[in-house]
């Protein structure tokens, strides 16, 4: 005898809309709660596929639909059962159609589902050579396109960038110069969206670890790779003339005047990181000594307040000490 739950299950299939309404916007209720998603879980084998079929459905089914499979997805074993059903596909496909009234939502379903592996290869297409990268290419662009709209519905594209940057087949992907993704996301810096500039940061980070096999490529990108790492740890200081004279176009125009601090210390510690597996290589530091790179963080360090900051800049700078050659940054002091 079908129980309750089941009972309720059955009626996301119903084909009198205001049944269906009515059940999903229960369902959505459970999952808000841990004894809800517990309930649910034993009946995944249902839950799952129904709540799919809805995302195509008109908004006040699709909504909290997909609200439900957002929910469920933080559940790693229901997450795995989903990419195992081909959610992912699913997404994608509903994604791009162009009356998707929840595309946010569905981004963040994917947020949920790119922390696993199995997630990651569904999205990168691994198994697929002709089609490997292409739903990624596809998310680049949409998350460059949307940071000039008003309603950014691709902003947590970000984390999803992080996620897949965990992964070297992802790294490999971003870092390919032939697709210049990288590139594009770093431009993204700029953003005035802290979810934007936590996702290039952090997506930067995870990037600088192929540097010892890739440094050439992000090296390629460095006109904007600089920039994105150095002036979240410059200060707000206007730099002397000197030292800007030491620098390309686009970090000296940057430090001659006055500038918005970068308040989150994780963004700081990231470009921080990514600074050091850059120097690392020996190619790298002297790119890094190139741009005047020493200067810049001798003059942060003097401002920064936060210890596990601090801690970041003292980690780069032990590496500059013993390795950085004969040259020695200016001791000119910033006006």
């Amino acid at each position: 005898m079908a129980t309750e739950l089941e009972e309720l299950l059955e009626f996301l299939s119903s084909p009198s809309p205001p049944v269906k309404k009515a059940a999903v916007d229960i369902v959505r209720g459970l999952t808000g709660s841990e004894d809800g998603l517990q309930s649910l879980s034993g009946y995944a084998r249902i839950a799952l596929p129904s709540l799919s079929r809805l995302l195509s459905e008109n908004k006040e089914v699709s909504e909290p639909a997909a609200e439900a499979l957002v929910n469920l997805s933080q559940n790693s074993e229901l997450a795995t059962k989903m990419v195992e059903m081909g959610m992912i596909k699913t997404v994608m496909d509903l994604l791009y159609k162009p009356d998707s009234s929840i595309t946010q939502l569905l981004v963040m379903l994917l947020v949920n589902l790119t922390q696993l592996d199995e997630g990651i290869s569904s999205l990168i297409q691994t198994g697929d050579e002709q089609m490997k990268g292409l739903y990624l290419m596809k998310f680049v662009r949409s998350f460059c396109r949307a940071s000039s709209e008003s309603s950014d519905q691709f902003e947590h594209v970000g984390s999803i960038l992080v996620n897949i940057s965990k992964k070297e087949a992802g790294r490999k992907i971003l870092l390919d110069p032939k697709r210049g993704l990288l590139k594009q996301i770093i431009r993204q810096f700029d953003s005035t969206s802290p979810l934007r500039k936590k996702g290039v940061s952090g997506t930067i980070r995870n990037c600088c670890f192929e540097a010892e096999n890739q440094l050439q490529n992000l090296l390629l990108i460095s006109e904007f790779l600089w920039p994105a790492l150095l002036l979240p740890v410059a200060s707000k200081k206007v730099y002397s003339e000197q030292d800007i004279s030491k620098m390309p176009l686009e970090l000296g125009s940057a430090l001659k005047i006055e500038r918005e601090p970068v308040d989150d210390p994780e963004i700081r510690v990231q470009t921080l990181e990514s600074i050091y597996l850059i120097i690392l290589q020996e190619a790298g530091r002297r790119a890094f000594w190139s741009v005047n790179g020493p200067r810049i963080l001798q003059i942060g360090y003097e401002d920064e307040e936060d210890p596990k900051v601090m801690e970041a800049f003292e980690r780069v700078g032990s590496l500059l000490v013993d390795g950085s050659g004969t040259e020695e940054p200016s001791t000119e002091t910033s006006k």
